[in-house]
């Protein structure tokens, strides 16, 4: 079954901006006050929406083959000719409505968004965020193309990492070293698209009247909540609490794997030399027992997830030439989400796909509300609490006998094999953002290559002080290259961190109750853009906090759940 997909959004994927525009230039010419301000949001949500999608669905086939040249020229060819005259129009609705001074119910968040908006809009920049997607885009053919030669046949690189999880250690390696190779064949070809990007934000950023692409990007990402500052207070946070946990964690994982020193091939086995764990069947069974694990957090979720799969809206499967992401996307004209990952059998299979389904939740009641502002543009420190929350939700409900992966002992494993990363997580994402933070401080440094990596070599050392790279120094440094939010998603990364900590908050409610913490969290999906990212926090009965004792917190409840699962494994 494929997509069926609206008419406006069909047209508007092939249409020419000529056959677009009478649409916009009927709401501009419309008064808006009190009596008229329902109708024209409605119609502006109407071809807004159908132009949007149709974006989407063309990139989203860009991601699905990136060697497909007919769907790149679409993508190319609507970026070029219709987006940046779509960007315009908006701005200029935008204007228009904000200049009604009416404040329906329900829009006076979504509307405070719009008005920073507008002030940071520029003509100038329209053709360049247009050129910045073309070239995120490029960032996906290059590293989507990866292909490694495994027992005889080629194989996506993306596929080896169910390797990393051999008990075998020498396989291990060899998976690993297959995959930095073919990562570091394309070593320059990223670093040229790199000071591409890296000279595009910083004209874009000197065009909207910003110092630095950061405080660009701060605005762009609507931060009203925390400062460049805030976040590295987080960091020193992170060194001073989840380092040293991290380092507790490596100790017991050398011990147990009885090496004299972990290497970057030893992260991600089981350190009790167990295999990996597989979730049953392929695919189509991935889907059907997730639809069953989803029901028990709650039937609505069952149902969403139960839609998708018979609307063709999930694309899992692991395939050569397919972008290496995982990602939830919200078609905003036909109300619902699409998932895309890949799918290699192992139990990371399970955990990106409720982490996505999350999202797609997030969509579903989000969706339920009427005018596209209240539904798009929800902040990812928002968003990512959905997504992760729902990974921690479903924890319960893993055991086969109950429609869900495995049985009992093998389902504490999946448990223990969840939460045990997190800690991980918070590092990690950390150091990311340390990296970015560093960049567009220094620009002109960050376009010398060597310098990002010899930055992020010592960014690795100060946050993840785990595996021991000695004569591997220049896969360490070059790490940066395949976090694909440094390339394509700038400061997208610290959400995550931030999230995690509210999802944990959620988890632990619901250890208490829950089917109390689940409503909670559920009436806070339905609230979408309508709400500020503190007031989203505590209707999922969580606090928006990261500073030291929230950190000393989430680490706590960590270490001692990850203690009670594997001993129950």
């Amino acid at each position: 079954m494929t997509m069926s997909v609206p008419d406006d959004v069909r047209t508007c994927m092939t249409a020419t901006w000529s056959e677009i525009e009478p649409r916009y230039r009927d709401l501009l010419g419309r008064t808006v006050d009190a009596g008229t301000a329902d109708s024209f949001l409605r119609d502006w949500t109407a071809v807004s929406a159908a132009v949007f999608e149709a974006q989407q669905r063309l990139k989203i086939a860009t991601d699905q083959n990136t060697a497909d040249e007919d769907a790149k020229h679409r993508y190319g060819a609507f970026m070029d000719a219709v987006f940046p005259a779509y960007q315009a129009a908006e701005q200029e609705l935008r204007q228009k409505f904000l200049a009604s001074g009416v404040v329906p119910e329900g829009l006076a968040v979504p509307l405070k968004r719009m008005r920073e908006q507008v002030e940071l809009f520029r003509e100038d920049n329209v053709l360049l965020l247009a050129e910045e997607q073309k070239l995120s885009t490029e960032y996906f053919a290059i590293t989507g193309a990866q292909t490694v030669q495994w027992q005889g046949r080629e194989v996506p690189a993306m596929r080896m990492v169910a390797e990393l999880q051999n008990p075998d250690r020498a396989i291990r390696e060899q998976a690993w070293r297959l995959i930095t190779e073919r990562r570091l064949a394309d070593r320059e070809a990223i670093n040229d698209l790199w000071r591409r990007l890296l000279r595009l934000r910083v004209q874009i950023a000197r065009n909207a009247g910003c110092d630095t692409y950061r405080e660009y990007r701060w605005r762009q990402l609507m931060r009203f909540d925390y400062t460049p500052d805030d976040c590295k207070r987080f960091h020193r946070a992170v060194e001073t609490v989840v380092v040293p946990a991290l380092r507790r964690a490596a100790r017991r994982r050398q011990e147990r794997l009885g090496v004299d020193r972990l290497r970057p091939w030893d992260t991600d086995v089981d350190p009790r030399g167990r295999p990996a764990l597989h979730p049953a069947g392929g695919v189509e069974e991935l889907g059907r027992r997730s639809t069953a694990v989803f029901r028990r957090v709650h039937p609505a979720f069952g149902e969403y997830f139960e839609t998708m799969m018979q609307g063709s809206l999930l694309d899992l499967e692991s395939r050569a030439n397919k972008a290496p992401a995982g990602y939830n996307m919200t078609l905003p004209a036909s109300r619902m989400p699409f998932i895309f990952m890949h799918a290699i059998g192992v139990h990371r299979d399970v955990v990106v796909l409720v982490h996505e389904g999350g999202h797609a939740f997030h969509s579903f009641e989000a969706n339920r509300l009427p005018y596209l502002p209240q539904r798009m543009g929800i902040p990812a420190e928002s968003a990512e609490v959905a997504s992760m929350s729902m990974e921690l939700l479903t924890l319960p409900y893993l055991d086969s006998d109950d429609g869900g992966f495995y049985p009992a002992r093998e389902a504490n494993r999946a448990r223990y094999d969840a939460i045990q990363p997190i800690i991980r997580l918070l590092a990690h994402t950390t150091m990311i953002d340390a990296f970015q933070h560093w960049v567009y401080e220094n620009p002109e440094d960050a376009m010398d290559t060597a310098q990002c990596d010899h930055q992020f070599a010592e960014l690795t050392e100060r946050f993840l002080p785990v595996a021991d790279f000695t004569g591997l120094e220049e896969a360490q440094a070059t790490g940066w290259q395949p976090i694909l939010h440094i390339h394509a998603l700038p400061f997208y990364v610290i959400e995550y961190a931030f999230a995690q900590l509210g999802a944990l908050q959620i988890w632990a409610a619901a250890m208490q109750d829950q089917q109390s913490a689940v409503e909670r969290y559920r009436r806070a999906l339905s609230l979408g853009n309508t709400v500020s990212v503190p007031e989203f926090y505590e209707a999922a009965g969580a606090r928006f906090a990261f500073d030291e004792e929230m950190v000393r917190f989430a680490v706590e409840l960590l270490e001692r759940e990850i203690e009670r699962f594997d001993a129950a494994a």
